[in-house]
């Protein structure tokens, strides 16, 4: 039996739910938590990644606030490696 007032992640509203559980869905348009579990970091970071400049701002639709998967895949790309390195795939031999 769960606990006394226990509410199950999926009758808990998006904003509330352990996102780490979800499986996500394909689709263009991420919002910001899962925009952030996509790139791997806490909502957190990510808003601040954002307002660094570091990941992309979103797009407004009807006041719903998405994050383009398209940039964020870009972005991330253009992070450095963990060496210092540009991210850059070299496919040389």
């Amino acid at each position: 039996m769960p606990p006394r007032g226990h509410i199950p992640q999926e009758e808990k509203p998006p904003s509330q739910r352990n996102l780490r559980h979800t499986e996500l869905k394909p689709r263009r348009g991420l919002r910001r938590e899962e925009a952030a579990l996509y790139i791997g970091v806490s909502p957190t970071k990510f808003d601040e990644m954002v307002k660094d400049g570091r990941m992309p701002r979103p797009k407004a639709i009807d006041g719903c606030k998405t994050w383009d998967i398209w940039k964020l895949d870009i972005a991330y790309d253009d992070l450095p490696d963990d060496d210092g390195g540009t991210g850059e795939i070299d496919f040389a031999v």
